[in-house]
């Protein structure tokens, strides 16, 4: 999700994820002083934005309505079992005494192995005076954004203006400053500037003005397939630099795929044939002749920022080494006509690969683009603690059940 992620975008971000009609969001946040020891409950408060990990609104009603100054750390329960909106019980530590009385309380509080560095009492306070002292400036005020079990948000702002943005992420995400760095070095102003990279998942990254563009129609994603081409026919031939630079290695593994499907099998129709028949459909792909290459991951529009004829992509922890139909199909999902810019997309690899397949590539690998997206959920679980298992849990079986609708409509032949 973009740094510059912003109110008017929140909801045509959770349509844009499948979630449903939108719902209101009525947070409650559970109080906790530097040392971690409980001190009780702020009441429950209704904000406009029903996306989870948004933390701004949550941060300044506390302040505005009980003169509380907080940092939220995470989710401790939601009464719905995904996002957006319901009731929603966040824990944050307090800087400054509430006005309100405090409810009694009652949470689990004890260390989890899998919590995230900026998750805990003292956490975020650390990273921001490790972002402002990276920025050189005495100027700034930190504001917090978002924080969830994959990354950490803050805007460092001067006179209200943005300057620059903390963004903080766990250890399965370590590879993106390295990323932002190569995309960079070969495609200047295509992906944010990384001033400062530190320990543990730290980066202090310039400021992009404009709009992220969720929702954004076919001409925004046509001009973003041509910005990443070049880019992706570059790192083709550097796969070898990319995993020594830590990007996650992403090329198929029908194992992998097989382990994440393994439990519902019996319960989506078509998934085990789809699992059985993927060996035969990765050689189909191999033989259609486009070569593995740097993948962002996760390229739909909103995860471009534009300002006039200038776009930026953000975002890029989801980046691997796998195969560029990967991002098309990402990046054109949901359009209503996504055929232009897939044909301009393939005429492009077929001019770069003589001979290559990429519209046969394309139709052959969007069952296991919706595999990819279910492994990567199931990842996210395996790497965060249950009680923000709200946050992925059900993208697993509807990713499941999107690849085995697509194997069913594009048949391995």
């Amino acid at each position: 999700m973009s740094a510059g992620f912003r109110r008017e975008n929140a909801f045509a971000y959770a349509r844009s994820h499948r979630y449903g009609p939108l719902v209101s969001r009525t947070e409650t946040l559970v109080l906790v002083d530097a040392g971690g020891a409980l001190l009780g409950a702020l009441p429950p408060v209704r904000v406009e934005l029903p996306w989870w990990p948004e933390v701004a609104d949550v941060v300044a009603e506390a302040r505005s309505r009980h003169g509380a100054d907080v940092q939220v750390l995470r989710l401790l329960d939601a009464d719905r079992p995904h996002p957006p909106g319901g009731r929603v019980t966040y824990l944050a530590q307090v800087f400054s005494p509430p006005a309100a009385p405090l409810a009694p309380a009652d949470v689990d509080l004890a260390p989890h192995p899998l919590r995230a560095p900026y998750a805990v009492p003292g956490g975020p306070a650390a990273s921001v005076a490790w972002a402002l002292a990276a920025s050189g400036r005495h100027d700034l005020t930190a504001v917090q954004q978002r924080t969830w079990n994959l990354s950490m948000i803050w805007r460092l702002e001067a006179a209200g203006q943005p300057v620059a943005w903390l963004k903080q992420v766990p250890p399965m995400f370590a590879h993106e400053p390295a990323v932002l760095a190569l995309v960079g070095g070969f495609a200047p102003g295509l992906v944010p500037t990384v001033l400062r990279a530190g320990p543990p998942g730290r980066m202090l990254l310039g400021h992009v003005p404009g709009e992220d563009r969720y929702e954004a129609g076919a001409d925004l994603c046509a001009a973003v397939a041509a910005d990443w081409h070049p880019a992706q026919v570059h790192f083709a031939g550097r796969v070898d630099e990319l995993l020594a630079a830590g990007v996650p290695d992403g090329r198929f593994d029908a194992d992998r795929f097989a382990r994440v499907a393994e439990p519902f099998l019996d319960g989506i129709d078509g998934l085990a044939a789809l699992v059985d028949e993927l060996p035969a459909r990765f050689a189909a792909i191999e033989a259609c002749g486009l070569p593995a290459t740097l993948v962002h991951g996760d390229l739909h529009p909103g995860n471009v920022r534009a300002d006039g004829d200038s776009r930026v992509i953000v975002d890029w922890g989801d980046a691997t080494v796998g195969h560029p139909a990967y991002d098309i199909l990402r990046l054109t999902g949901e359009l209503d006509e996504p055929g232009p810019v897939l044909r301009e997309w393939a005429r492009r690899w077929r001019t770069d690969r003589p001979g290559a397949e990429p519209e046969r590539a394309v139709a052959l690998i969007r069952p296991v683009a919706e595999l990819r997206a279910a492994a990567a959920y199931a990842d996210f679980l395996d790497r965060i603690e249950p009680s923000e298992w709200p946050y992925h849990a059900a993208d697993v079986p509807a990713r499941l059940r999107a690849a085995a609708a697509a194997a069913v409509r594009w048949r391995c032949d």
